[in-house]
Order: structure tokens, then sequence, then C-alpha cells
């Protein structure tokens, strides 16, 4: 691991420079207070792209959920097009012109947003729908409300198969060939509807730490488990990709996320990667072999008092992270050093009480900087982002909730 994350020095000296920044605000910030580091946030672009080895990269939206800051990726090179997550968000995005290329990363149900997106023959020719059902396709004709051809790709199951056993996210009920070719022929069939894509979403690579250091035979069960995923994966996306040639020509196959860049691109099948994630590396993506980690985006809360002369409570900080149950999904106390949750109490909705030697330093009105387990979620708690680089704030800029959005 490298000093940029556990360097001690390190923290005290970010905890300075992110104060500093903010107290140049005219407008003292809101608490909860979210911060994007840009150099962090430049130099992890950059090596996505080093990773990508000319792959392009789809800027997943899920993960960032600040208009600026997806702007700011689609402008780095090796970066093109959006992997939204809603439907309303796509349209949201292409309404404003901020992308003219957006896929979707999950089926959608939205009536609504169906109207409008087969109502708008531009949106239906700038935004792929995902789907693995006919279903889907049926839902979108109930909606309809113009005669646009509306794009689609299938998300087909990316997990590892270990006799019944299934190992990766639970998404899509495509997996064997036969089920992809039949779906397939479904949309090529049906009028109003044009196959453009393949998505394999391979979460049990992308997703999950393998370096992590105080869980040495954790990490080696599941690097085993990613080699082996990546070897099963590779035999079926060219299988299922030579049955799709017969029925037809394909603009994209999206693949991979932040933590499976380079092994996705690797595919010769794959023409694309996502990633979101990797752009501000939050604590659930520190301890990966496949990339350095430089954290890029933290949230601050003030201390407001201090029960005890090793403990102090800050005002909120219970932005726990969606996933399974566990310390993992904890936010992190990062600076100043020194300091972590209680087990009683952990990170609460209103107060969270810290503890440690970096308690003794802190005195009311100072803030503590943490790290959230996910990228994109901290957004959802907060209407703007301030942008910095160095000591400066050079924006402050809104977040989707900001824009009075909530997808």
């Amino acid at each position: 691991m490298t000093s940029t994350v556990t360097g001690q020095a390190a923290r005290h000296a970010l905890s300075a420079r992110l104060d500093t920044a903010l107290a140049g605000l005219e407008t003292p910030p809101s608490t909860p207070t979210y911060v994007v580091d840009l150099d962090a946030f430049d130099a992890n672009a950059a090596d996505l792209a080093r990773r990508a080895a000319g792959t392009p990269i789809r800027v997943a939206t899920k993960s960032l959920r600040v208009p600026a800051l997806v702007e700011r990726a689609l402008a780095a090179p090796g970066f093109h097009g959006v992997l939204a997550y809603t439907l309303r968000e796509a349209l949201w995005l292409h309404a404003r012109g901020i992308a003219d290329d957006l896929l979707l990363g999950y089926p959608t149900v939205d009536r609504v947003a169906l109207a409008a997106l087969t109502g708008d023959p531009a949106a239906a020719a700038a935004v792929t729908l995902m789907i693995d059902d006919v279903a889907h396709l049926d839902v979108v004709d109930a909606a309809r409300t113009g005669d646009t051809i509306v794009r689609v790709a299938l998300d087909v199951d990316a997990g590892l198969r270990i006799g019944s056993a299934h190992v990766g996210p639970k998404r899509s009920p495509l997996h064997d060939t036969g089920q992809v070719v039949d779906l397939a022929r479904a949309v090529v069939d049906r009028p109003g509807f044009t196959l453009v894509g393949v998505m394999t979403y391979e979460g049990q690579v992308a997703g999950v730490p393998d370096d992590v250091p105080d869980q040495r035979a954790r990490s080696l069960v599941v690097r085993r488990v990613k080699s082996a995923s990546l070897a099963q994966l590779a035999h079926r996306r060219a299988e299922i990709a030579q049955a799709l040639r017969a029925l037809t020509d394909l603009e994209l196959w999206n693949a991979g996320g932040s933590g499976s860049i380079e092994t996705s691109a690797a595919d010769p099948v794959v023409t694309e990667v996502s990633a979101g994630s990797g752009l501000l590396v939050p604590a659930l993506f520190d301890h990966y072999r496949s990339f350095e980690p430089r954290p890029a985006a933290y949230f601050a809360v003030p201390v407001v008092r201090r029960p005890a002369a090793d403990c102090v409570t800050v005002a909120g900080g219970g932005l726990v992270a969606s996933g399974p149950t566990g310390k993992d999904r904890l936010p992190l106390p990062w600076a100043p050093k020194g300091l972590h949750l209680t087990g009683l109490e952990g990170a609460g909705e209103v107060q969270t009480p810290l503890v440690g030697p970096g308690a003794a330093g802190l005195r009311v009105g100072d803030r503590v900087w943490f790290r959230h387990a996910k990228a994109g979620e901290p957004a959802e708690h907060v209407r703007e982002a301030h942008l910095v680089s160095g000591s400066t704030v050079v924006d402050t800029v809104p977040t989707y909730r900001g824009t009075g959005n909530a997808w």
C-alpha cells in the first residue's frame, strides 16, 4: 500500500490543506461538507486511461453524481460516453448537452421516462436501454408516445459458475448462449427496436478488494476466484459473440469496472470498459493489486462537543454505504489521524463519537475529514461539491441533489 493512503503525516497535511481551502469561501460551507480534490481526480483519470490501453472508458455516473465531474471525466483523454443508472438521469444529461452517448447500466420500467424517450427522436438516438427479458420490451411498447426506434443492449450474466454455485452480482438471468441468442432474436424481430450492444459486468472481479493487509487468506481466495472468473468469462464472451454475429452487427460490448480495467480491456470481444469509482477512490477501493489508490473525495463534519479527553463528538457523520452490513461500509475517519468510530455507536445520523489519540488535539468547531466507503453515495447527502486544487477551492458546483433531482 502506498504512502498516499497510509502516511500519517500526509493525513495531517491533507486536513490542513482542505481546511485552508474552505477558509477562503465567502459563505461558510454546509454540513456535511463535500470536497473533491481535482489533482487526485485528474491523476486517477490518467491512470485509468493508461490501464485501459486505448480501449474507451465509459463514465459510470452512479459513482460521481456531480454533473461538473461527469463533464470533467468526459473531457479527459481516453474517456467517451456515459454509463447512466436511471433513464431520467440519462435524459437529463442529454437535454443539457452533457452527453450524447448514454448507455443505461440497468433495466428500466419507468413509464414516464420511457414515454419521454420514445417521443424524442434525438434522445432515442443517443440513449441505449439495457434489457435482459422480453418483458422489458413490453414495458417500452406500453409507454410509447412516438414511432422512434429504441436502442437496446443485452445485460448478460458475467458471474462465475462452479457447478450449481454462482459467484458474482445477481443481475441478469441470461447466462447460456442459447438464452442470449433467443432474446437477441426477439429484439431483432420486433418492430421499433434495434439491438446495438451487450454488457457483461464481472462485479466479482471489478468490485472486490484482493489485497487487504489483515485478510491475507481471504485475499488469496478472492484472487483465485477472479482468475477463474476471467478464464471462464473469456470463453463465454467469445462463444456468445460468435453466435450473435449471425443475427446482427453490434456497436458495443461493455464490460468491467475500476478494479478490472486491464483484464476487461484485454478481452478482444470487449469494445469499451466502464469506470467511476476509480476516479474518486473511496475506502472500499484502497486494497487492490491492480492500481495505486489516490483518494480524491472527502466529507467533513464539525466537532460539536468533547465528552472526554480522548473523545470528541461530531455533528452527523452517519453516511453508511449500501451493500452487505459490515465495518467496511462505515465511513472512515481520515484526517486528522488517530481517530476511530466506537463499537457501541458507530456512525450516527445526528452525531458520531470518535475516540483515539487524535481527539486530544481537536477543539469544538474543528472539522474531521472522512472518506466514504463508496464513491457516489455522499453526493446524495449534499447539495454542492467544493472542487479543490492544492489548497484553493476553484469552484463550487451542484450535485444531482443540488439540481433538484433525486434518481
